[in-house]
C-alpha cells in the first residue's frame, strides 16, 4: 500500500479534525489562527524562492574573480606621541651598613 494514499484524509476526517479544533480553540479564536497560519505560509514561500533565485544566479555566474572576495588589509596608522612618560622619583636606598 502507496504511503502517500494512506496519508490522505477523507471528508468525515476533515470535519472531525475541524470540529475538534473548534472546539479547543472556539470560534473567536478560528480567524486569528487562520491569519497566523496564511501569514507563515507566505513567509516560507518568500523564503523558499529567494533561496531558489541565488542558486540559480549563482549558477549562472561563472566569473570565478567576481564572486571573490577582495581583502584589503588596513593600513596600519599608529600616530606617533611626543609626550613623555613620567617617571616617579625612585625612594633612596639606605645606605649600606659598614661592617
Amino acid at each position: 500500500m502507496n504511503i502517500f494514499f494512506a496519508a490522505m484524509l477523507g471528508g468525515w476526517e476533515i470535519v472531525l479534525i475541524l470540529a475538534v479544533v473548534l472546539i479547543l480553540f472556539g470560534a473567536k479564536k478560528l480567524p486569528e489562527l487562520a491569519k497566523g497560519l496564511g501569514q507563515g505560509i507566505k513567509e516560507f514561500k518568500k523564503a523558499t524562492n529567494e533561496v531558489t533565485s541565488e542558486i540559480q544566479r549563482a549558477g549562472e555566474t561563472n566569473d570565478y574573480q567576481q564572486r571573490q572576495v577582495q581583502y584589503h588589509p588596513a593600513e596600519k596608522t599608529v600616530e606617533a606621541t611626543t609626550a613623555v612618560p613620567e617617571t616617579t622619583p625612585q625612594p633612596a636606598s639606605p645606605a649600606a651598613p659598614k661592617a
